[in-house]
């Protein structure tokens, strides 16, 4: 994968949107630029999760000025990842148009799992090396994060579907902060934390630390108010989140919030913030959290640059699912190089390179992965394999590529009809009819001897060149080409099979 000087990530948060541009120098990065917004997307979410009006015009706003900053950049320079409003919203692909128009790259929803993988990543990178596992809390706008790792691997990752805005919309509606909607707020998140207390409790780790905006407010608050002892000058204690759960009672409704460190567009948000910090220190154990300059964004520049220097998390994560699934390697790997060979030829006259080089990626995983559904059951394994991928926690991938990359899987095999869709994009056309012609060409499970074959097309016709002796041969190989034949013919594809003379030697 090509490398780039200068990187750049948008974290579209719950909350904040976020902009980070960084130099690379090596395997390092150094900070160039960073801008911030305070959207509040999840502010915009209906009750039945519909993405209001109001909130898409601010994030479209929003991702105009940044697509500003952004212009000149290369595609694969910039990653943009959306977090949970965006997971969670009905029309959230509506609005993702939208918003890929005005910033000018294309967005990718991670998952929750994904999301915290990538704060611990951005969170480890800033702290100094350490063999102690470290707890790291990260409070977004819409669901909050929860990682024990120890230097640069997260051990447990777990998201839980509360934050900032959606607590604080849901138990301070109309910012009135009495003592019954703020131990209602408080039991809330203790409930919720309690299903992964066990896994993530003191016991565990033995240093906490408190990433983004919502503990960086609050340790802001507790110094600068001296709710601290004096010798914990930084960072967040139970006591100093006691006293300021005291004022925010006397102070009764977020409109009158007046103390030092807390900033006027953070103030309607805090006291759900503070609810679900609070739970969690109650609930784990947590007797004092440090605070941390890194996260998301930090977790992605690194992601990137990991991928520039063969370190792609996601070539970690197939390897590890054959592993699992106890897929044959070998087999995977006679699959792999054939439809590979047959992808190149399949997208030689694609104009973009890049674009081709990311399909030919997604191909090699699965033609790798492609078998995983076995472990379920071999009748109809393929409607298994499409689910695994698509539904499992896969680190490095967006829920983006694990839907093309399940897709991909669901067409290798059966009927076309069901991924039509899936088709009409070309490149997904060469990739399905790649991995189903070489998935043909090994039914067998043997190292067979293949002639020389050649194809090439593209969108509503496709060739492919092959010896008749071969196939004459090889008499159940024809009898599924011509299959296949007929099976892109009933999606009006023409699939023509052309001879070759049998080369000699």
């Amino acid at each position: 994968m090509r490398e780039y000087s200068t990187l750049a990530a948008v974290d579209l948060g719950s909350n904040s949107f976020h902009l980070q541009v960084a130099r690379v120098v090596d395997k390092q990065l150094y900070p160039l630029d960073s801008l911030k917004e305070m959207v509040r997307l999840a502010a915009g979410l209906t009750a039945d999760k519909i993405l209001d009006d109001a909130s898409q015009m601010r994030a479209l706003d929003c991702l105009r000025r940044f697509g500003e900053r952004l212009r000149g950049f290369p595609t694969h320079a910039v990653r943009v990842v959306g977090t949970n409003s965006l997971r969670v919203a009905k029309n959230a692909a509506q609005f993702l148009r939208k918003a890929e128009a005005e910033l000018g790259f294309p967005i990718e929803v991670i998952a929750g799992h994904e999301e915290a993988r990538l704060i611990y990543l951005g969170v480890a990178h800033s702290l100094p090396a350490s063999d102690n596992n470290r707890l790291i809390m990260d409070i977004g706008g819409g669901s909050t994060e929860f990682i024990i790792g120890s230097r640069l691997e997260p051990n447990k990752l777990e998201s839980l579907y509360m934050g900032c805005v959606s607590h604080s919309l849901r138990y301070f509606p109309d910012g009135r902060i009495t003592k019954g909607a703020l131990k209602r707020a408080e039991l809330a998140a203790q409930t919720e934390i309690q299903g992964i207390s066990t896994e993530f409790s003191a016991a565990q780790w033995q240093e906490a630390y408190g990433s983004s905006g919502t503990a960086r407010a609050l340790g802001r608050i507790l110094r600068l108010n001296n709710y601290i002892d004096s010798n914990q000058s930084e960072g967040i204690t139970l006591d100093g989140l006691e006293r300021f759960r005291e004022y925010l009672l006397k102070a009764g409704d977020s409109k009158k919030l007046a103390i030092a460190g807390l900033h006027p567009e953070r103030a309607p948000v805090i006291a759900g913030g503070f609810a679900i910090m609070f739970a969690a220190f109650k609930e784990l154990g947590i007797e004092r959290m440090l605070l941390t300059t890194g996260a998301l964004r930090q977790g992605v520049l690194y992601d990137m640059l990991g991928r520039f220097h063969n370190e792609d998390m996601r070539e970690i994560s197939v390897q590890q699912f054959m592993q699992r699934y106890r897929i044959d390697p070998v087999q995977a790997t006679r699959i792999e190089s054939l439809c590979m060979q047959l992808g190149r030829q399949l997208l030689a006259d694609y104009p973009d390179e890049e674009a081709v080089e990311d399909a030919l990626r997604l191909l090699s995983w699965a033609a790798r992965l492609h078998e995983v559904g076995i472990s379920v059951a071999h009748s109809g394994y393929h409607k298994h394999s499409a689910y695994i991928l698509g539904n499992a926690d896969i680190p490095g991938f967006s829920k983006m590529e694990q839907m093309q990359l399940s897709q991909l899987v669901l067409a290798h095999q059966g009927s076309l009809s069901k991924v039509s869709e899936f088709l009409i994009n070309p490149i997904s056309l060469a990739q399905s009819l790649a991995l189903r012609l070489a998935t043909i060409f090994y039914r067998s499970r043997t190292n067979i001897k293949l002639p020389r074959i050649k194809i090439r097309g593209g969108k509503d016709a496709f060739e492919l060149f092959i010896s008749p002796a071969w196939l004459d041969d090889n008499p159940l190989t024809e009898t599924l080409l011509r299959a296949e034949v007929e099976e892109w013919s009933a999606l009006k594809i023409n699939f023509h099979i052309q001879g070759y003379a049998q080369e000699k030697g």
